[in-house]
């Protein structure tokens, strides 16, 4: 049983920067794909980011791209949320995922096994 938990979520001014921690306990995470999501207020879970379990391959979403960075130390069971030039619309939970039967990463949010309780992020004008 793999526990996640995030950190790093803070109110930040737009333009700024953030760096969101995903800490994993209870079992390794070398080897399966994670993701990072965030739900704004009212709206879905939107994927964010993705990384295979190698970090050989990284996905973005539109939003994201560009702006933000995926990366994970398998070492440290840990995986990293680089954000800038971050705006209003970022303002949102955070939330990282784990796939415990892949290394490659997917779309489908359901496929994911483990999740974190999130952090939250909140960007001010």
């Amino acid at each position: 049983q793999v526990h996640l938990v995030e950190s790093g979520g803070r109110l930040v001014e737009a333009g700024g920067s953030l760096t969101l921690s995903c800490t994993a306990s209870g079992g390794p995470i070398s080897g399966y794909a994670m993701v990072w999501v965030r739900q704004a207020p009212g709206q879905e879970r939107e994927l964010v980011a993705a990384i295979r379990g190698d970090s050989t391959y990284r996905t973005y979403s539109r939003s994201a791209k560009g702006r933000f960075t995926i990366s994970r130390v398998n070492d440290r069971n840990v995986m990293y949320l680089q954000m800038g030039n971050l705006t209003r619309e970022d303002t949102a939970i955070y939330y990282c995922g784990l796939d415990a039967d892949s290394r490659y990463t997917t779309t489908n949010l359901a496929m994911y096994d483990y999740w974190g309780q999130g952090t939250r992020v909140t960007i001010s004008s």
